[in-house]
């Protein structure tokens, strides 16, 4: 018999998942359905009562100490009540399961259901109940510390460290590279400008995009997808959030006024259940380019995403941020002045 070839990536088998599932969590008629490919791999779990979504996760990606601070943290804020998506544990009490894959030992997790559905254009109802539900998510996060210190938020890891990384990406076109190191020291200079001592940190999600929260039909929210919470400054996430609303109205799908209005919709209803004092809200226009400089800096550095750090689609999404962030700083100026 030949051994198996060395492997770095594998697609674990939906049959022999739902055997598994079947087996360590005492669930009947367990059918699997493998449906994203991304950081990790994630599949629908159905019974004839129920619905999972299990996570196999990929080691080059995510350490045994990073899956243990997730399922820590969904424990605490189901503890707390806030509405995520939470952990299972099986038939033994164990929450982190260890699969033995041809590439080697991969961790799984069998997480609760969100209920209901993303949004692309969120109601008045679904935006004060998205405000509602990340501050108090983050009136939990700002007071605990896990074991594993995960990964930090802050200008070095969102901006700086990424354009280093990126350079050699835009060697044959060193105009855009020069507007993105200009884009950061601007960023830079207005932070500097605003006493950012007084920004609350504590564990984010940084990624408060709708594909990471459902409403079932009633409009109450589920949170998902923690995959990437790191520590840094909470304004991080109501940011992420403002990102959307900047790419409907770039879509066309808001107008400025629309957008203005909806984000004036969630804040409120944020600050209703947690304060943002005012370096907070002047901050929070200058942080958006470091979200998708974060980002892009992940595609670099993990196997998967080669097709979006070609040239050509790396100098599409800058020429997106341009337009998305600069009437952004404007209007921050304008605020500001």
């Amino acid at each position: 018999m030949q051994p198996i070839f060395p492997t770095t990536y594998s697609t674990l088998s939906p049959d022999a998942l739902a055997t598994y599932v079947s087996q360590h969590y005492a669930l009947e008629n367990v059918q699997c359905q493998f449906i994203v490919r991304g950081v990790g791999d994630t599949y629908l779990i159905t019974t004839d009562k129920d619905r999972f979504i299990l996570r196999i996760y990929r080691a080059s990606h995510r350490t045994l100490g990073h899956i243990q601070s997730e399922v820590t943290l969904l424990n605490t804020l189901r503890d707390a009540g806030i509405s995520v998506s939470y952990a299972i544990a099986d038939k033994n009490g164990k929450q982190i399961q260890a699969l033995s894959a041809a590439e080697g030992t991969r961790h799984a997790v069998l997480f609760s259901y969100a209920e209901g559905r993303s949004h692309v254009l969120l109601s008045d109802n679904q935006l004060r109940n998205l405000g509602l539900e990340m501050a108090r998510f983050h009136n939990v996060s700002a007071t605990i510390r896990l074991e594993d210190p995960r990964w930090t938020f802050d200008l070095d890891t969102t901006l700086f460290q990424p354009l280093v990384a990126a350079k050699p990406y835009f060697r044959e076109d060193p105009v855009t590279y020069e507007w993105m190191v200009a884009a950061a020291e601007r960023v830079k200079l207005a932070l500097d400008g605003i006493h950012t001592d007084r920004i609350i940190t504590g564990y984010c999600h940084f990624d408060f995009l709708p594909k990471n929260f459902h409403f079932d039909k009633n409009d109450k929210i589920t949170l998902f997808d923690f995959d990437f919470f790191g520590r840094g400054w909470l304004i991080y996430d109501i940011m992420t959030f403002r990102q959307q609303l900047l790419l409907d109205k770039l879509m066309n799908r808001l107008t400025d006024e629309e957008m203005e209005a909806a984000f004036t919709t969630f804040l409120n209803a944020y600050r209703s259940e947690r304060p943002l004092n005012e370096e907070e809200l002047a901050a929070i226009p200058w942080l958006g380019l470091g979200f998708w400089f974060y980002y892009m800096n992940f595609h670099f550095t993990h196997d998967q995403f080669y097709p979006v750090t070609l040239l050509y689609a790396l100098q599409g999404r800058m020429g997106m941020l341009k337009k998305l962030l600069e009437e952004e700083w404007r209007k921050a100026i304008a605020v500001m002045s």
